[in-house]
């Protein structure tokens, strides 16, 4: 079953000091406060919510474990990738860098040490492919002074409408149990295996919505220690039920303990 007509949701994060990690998604990412409860903080734009937070104070960090290796957050063109660059060098915030072939990205972690991509694709005319179909990607430094030349004028007043969640990426412990679960069961497309020890997959033709490696060779499944507890998958009614779904909302676990919150969307 090939997928169609998706939008990935909120991840949600479990966090062990909700305000301070609010902070940064607030001050240094650009998001807003959509819903407030004591548990609970979930941040967006004013289209959509883009992280959940789970205040968890007690909650231990396992560094061996699977789980997020960066939520990828997408802006709607390179002009506001290089307005939010220039923001994050206005504040001193150190990020990695990559040109994707497809996009150009920028990294950066949040206090608890959630991998944060910041991205804006190349038009889809300009990707490349290869001989079996698959996309082209690679990792070359990004031309980031033209970026901030075209974004000269424009000032970051907070992430722009039109960004979204473009793509999750795990850390997994078994790429072969990976493909069971996101190309086999949720019926996403592979579309590059080239990258060693990765595996990227998607819908619609996207160059990904789905990324795993094993590069840091984890040991434990996700358990209940800070990092991911969720990501959202937004589906139509016949997605819906293709997958197996008999109700509006539901979850699937992979094998590594990362769950997905599957839910039917009206469009």
């Amino acid at each position: 079953m090939k997928k169609k007509k998706i939008e990935l949701g909120p991840v949600t994060l479990r966090v062990r000091d909700i305000e301070q990690v609010t902070r940064f998604y607030v001050d240094v990412i650009g998001m807003s406060i959509l819903e407030e409860s004591e548990e609970l903080i979930t941040l967006g734009t004013k289209e959509r919510p883009l992280v959940i937070l789970h205040s968890v104070p007690q909650a231990k960090t396992n560094p061996r474990a699977a789980g997020l290796f960066h939520l990828a957050i997408l802006f709607p063109n390179r002009v506001e990738l290089g307005s939010m660059l220039a923001h994050l060098i206005e504040r001193r915030i150190e990020v990695g860098q990559g040109d994707h072939l497809v996009s150009e990205a920028f990294y950066l972690s949040d206090p608890e040490g959630n991998g944060i991509e910041l991205y804006a694709d190349r038009p889809k005319d300009q990707w490349t492919y290869e001989a079996n179909g698959h996309v082209k990607m690679a990792t070359e430094p990004v031309d980031y002074e033209s970026m901030l030349q075209a974004a000269a004028n424009r000032s970051f007043t907070g992430l722009p409408i039109g960004t979204m969640m473009g793509h999750v990426h795990f850390k997994v412990r078994s790429i072969e149990a990976a493909k069971r679960f996101y190309h086999d069961r949720l019926g996403f497309s592979i579309t590059t295996d080239s990258y060693p020890g990765a595996l990227f997959l998607a819908a619609d033709g996207y160059h990904h919505h789905i990324g795993t490696n094993v590069w840091a060779r984890p040991s434990d499944p996700v358990g209940m220690e800070t990092g991911i507890e969720a990501w959202t998958l937004l589906v139509n009614e016949e997605t819906n039920q293709a997958l197996g779904g008999t109700s509006s909302e539901w979850s699937l676990t992979d094998e590594d303990g990362i769950t997905v919150h599957i839910k039917r969307t009206n469009a």
